[in-house]
């Protein structure tokens, strides 16, 4: 089985980054043939600082290798390094029903944002979304809920592109964890935890110190009443226990049944705890691998190159189905 997903290397990583999607990535190792890519590309459609971009990748790459990704084991790669995601989203945007773009959630929310300029980019993101998945011939993409849209699209290119032309591109299956797959916000559980649009107080960033995490975690929101339990009427202890329920492991109900006789003072207090224990390692590892640049971009260089070497036999085959080009010698 081979499993694709990339991550946007803007702003910076937070808890919901991590149980949502670098959690998942360092599991798929263990499950198939693993490719993960920092989408540089994606991060060109809304506002970006040029130097800040560059350094975010290797804060990225940083925080993916500090969380467990083997580069021996995975393909970790950049982007803007393997050309074909660009050409083949370039030619894939033929079999791609502009009123399916039109009905993207995320660009719906994203392009208000946008202070000097909408950009066609931003619609046409989810095209190289699907090319970024479909070069690889992935059959699973793990992803947060907020993805799922995006990978029904990729499923309909593919399929309307094999209708066509011929059986030529795997129609990816997506995996969404069933706990953690939408972290929300510690001051605002109502709107889930965001690298651009939350508050710093209601965002716990992966590098954040166990002094930070603590006051965070303590003064997180809760709800009217008592009771540690998972209700739509109790968003911000239900995110809570959401949490704890990643970190340990477990299913949601064990930690109502832990905590069932608990303060919500108390049972901050050992989630903070916890949390703490649960990102300090790969916190102290990022602090070891993000200096050496030239170590980073040596991986990501050789990531590319092994890309390439996947990535590069499906464009053939797209562009010699579609008639682009010179025909097979």
């Amino acid at each position: 089985m081979r499993i694709f997903s990339g991550i946007q290397p803007t702003g910076r990583k937070h808890l919901g980054n991590y149980i949502g999607a670098i959690v998942q990535y360092v599991a798929g190792q263990e499950r198939g043939d693993a490719i993960y890519c920092i989408v540089d590309l994606h991060a060109l459609t809304v506002e970006f600082d040029p130097v800040e971009l560059r350094e975010r990748t290797y804060d990225t790459a940083a925080i993916l290798i500090a969380a467990g990704l083997d580069p021996a084991r995975c393909i970790l790669f950049r982007q803007s390094d393997v050309l074909e995601h660009s050409e083949l989203a370039w030619l894939l945007g033929s079999v791609t029903s502009y009123g399916d773009l039109q009905r993207m959630t995320q660009f719906k929310d994203k392009a208000p944002k946008q202070r000097a300029l909408v950009s066609a980019g931003l619609f046409f993101y989810p095209v190289l979304m699907a090319a970024d998945v479909l070069a690889y011939r992935t059959d699973e993409v793990p992803v947060g809920e907020d993805q799922r849209q995006h990978v029904e699209l990729m499923r309909e290119i593919a399929r309307t592109f094999n209708a066509r032309f011929g059986e030529t591109l795997v129609v990816p299956e997506a995996r969404i964890p069933e706990v953690g797959a939408r972290i929300m916000d510690l001051q605002d559980p109502t709107s889930k935890m965001s690298t651009t649009a939350a508050s710093e107080e209601g965002t716990l960033y992966v590098l954040d110190e166990p002094k930070i995490v603590e006051r965070k975690l303590k003064r997180a929101v809760t709800d009217s009443g008592e009771g540690i339990v998972r209700s739509p009427q109790k968003p911000g202890v239900t995110n809570l226990i959401d949490i704890l329920a990643v970190v340990r492991g477990v299913e949601p109900a064990a930690i109502e049944r832990d905590f069932s006789s608990a303060r919500y003072g108390d049972f901050k207090a050992a989630l903070a705890a916890e949390v703490t224990a649960y990102l300090t390692p790969a916190r102290e590892r990022y602090a070891q691998l993000r200096p050496d640049v030239a170590h980073l971009e040596a991986l990501l260089a050789d990531g590319a190159q092994r890309a390439r070497a996947i990535a590069a036999p499906t464009l053939a085959q797209v562009r010699q189905a579609m008639g682009v080009g010179p025909p097979p010698r």
